[in-house]
């Protein structure tokens, strides 16, 4: 069965602003590379659904919906606002808020639906991923959390144990909390050290409570982790994971924020990194969920030289295509390279030119190894 593809130009219209740093233009660019490049299909894309309001409510709140709801038309008072996280610099209100974010959900449902019901093994929804929503209140630019609210949904319509599976360089805290008491849907987070970083949470003692003690798995990288240090950590522990919990299927976050170029994080990850996750979460869907994986988007905040080269890597591993070499098609290239203020890119992989080598990588790589060696012991508890 081929991966199939959810996607429709409506999803583009989660927009807070035109100089939010959140762009679904990500998302129109990331299909038109596959498309130019003759990777994906008119035949490969299925177009989304609406949650309903019942589905969201797997997650959150009614009184935060309703909330949503009239923030979107207007109608919410300051007081309101400030009590769900609506409003801010991070998630201000905009036309049809609701609506327009229960389509992002509902794409992300249209995945689950697609793999769990037998038409594919695999499906991507890249306008999803958006792992910092709350029960009751919208964080860093999350209103609706449909990566939890999709976790749930397999749990309570399929009865089946999902391995949620977050490489955002933020903390996928929207999506542990959501589950943090829960034996049925384990959550596993590789990223940037809280230090410096939103959310500041996701630390390796945080492991769940209640029955879903040890159902929690963070890990902590340092700033500035290069290549190397990070697929050994993420390739090892996610494996172990696997094998201690035995999901029936894999869920995944793929922020692409980690990279060196993206403005908004401190990690130093290339597109080797990025060719590498996707085919090992394929590798391990293969090998321990009969082939049952569905992808969502997430961060990713560089999006002309970063986000659809990064995200093409998932669409191609679901493919089992090897990671491209050489220059992007012409036809990419002489749509989007005059939008482009910064310095376009014109190949698949990172040149390079602008990276930085850290001094302090043996120093970061041998503290990410002992964070990664604590987290195997706790596998064998």
């Amino acid at each position: 069965m081929k991966p199939l593809f959810v996607y429709d130009d409506e999803l583009l219209k989660y927009r807070f602003s035109d100089t939010h740093p959140f762009n679904q233009m990500r998302l129109k660019l990331t299909k038109d590379l596959l498309m130019d490049s003759d990777f994906l299909k008119e035949s490969d894309l299925v177009k989304p659904r609406t949650a309903t309001l019942e589905e969201l409510e797997l997650v959150h709140s009614h009184d935060y919906i309703s909330a949503v709801q009239k923030a979107g038309h207007g109608e919410l008072s300051h007081e309101d606002e400030i009590k769900y996280g609506l409003n801010t610099d991070d998630t201000p209100n905009f036309q049809d808020m609701h609506e327009k974010c229960s389509l992002i959900v509902g794409a992300s449902l249209t995945a689950v639906d697609l793999v769990m019901s037998g038409a594919t093994k695999q499906a991507v929804s890249l306008a999803g991923g958006l792992h910092h929503g709350f029960q009751g209140k919208a964080s860093g630019f999350c209103i609706y959390n449909d990566a939890a609210i999709a976790c749930e949904y397999i749990t309570r319509k399929y009865a089946k144990k999902v391995l949620y599976v977050d490489t955002d360089a933020h903390h996928g805290d929207g999506v542990q909390w959501s589950f943090y008491a829960r034996n049925d849907i384990v959550t596993y987070s590789i990223h940037e050290t809280g230090r410096y970083l939103f959310p500041g949470t996701g630390s390796a003692t945080e492991r769940g409570t209640e029955e879903g003690f040890g159902y929690t798995v963070n890990i902590p990288i340092d700033a500035f982790t290069e290549d190397d240090s990070f697929i050994e950590v993420f390739t090892e522990s996610l494996e172990k994971a696997i094998q201690k919990f035995q999901p029936d299927i894999i869920l995944s976050q793929n922020g692409v924020d980690a990279h060196y170029r993206d403005p908004m994080t401190h990690l130093s990850l290339t597109s080797k990194s990025y060719e590498k996750i996707p085919r090992f979460v394929k590798e391990m869907a293969d090998k321990y969920t009969d082939g049952k994986w569905i992808a969502l988007g997430g961060g990713g905040y560089n999006i002309w030289q970063v986000v659809p080269r990064m995200w093409s890597q998932i669409w191609l591993a679901m493919k089992d295509i090897d990671a491209p070499r050489g220059y992007l098609p012409d036809q990419f290239i002489s749509s989007y390279k005059d939008q482009c203020q910064v310095l376009f890119p014109n190949k698949w992989e990172d040149d390079l030119d602008d990276y930085m080598t850290i001094p302090r990588k043996i120093e970061i790589t041998e503290k990410n190894r002992s964070t990664l060696d604590r987290i195997l012991m706790y596998f064998d508890q």
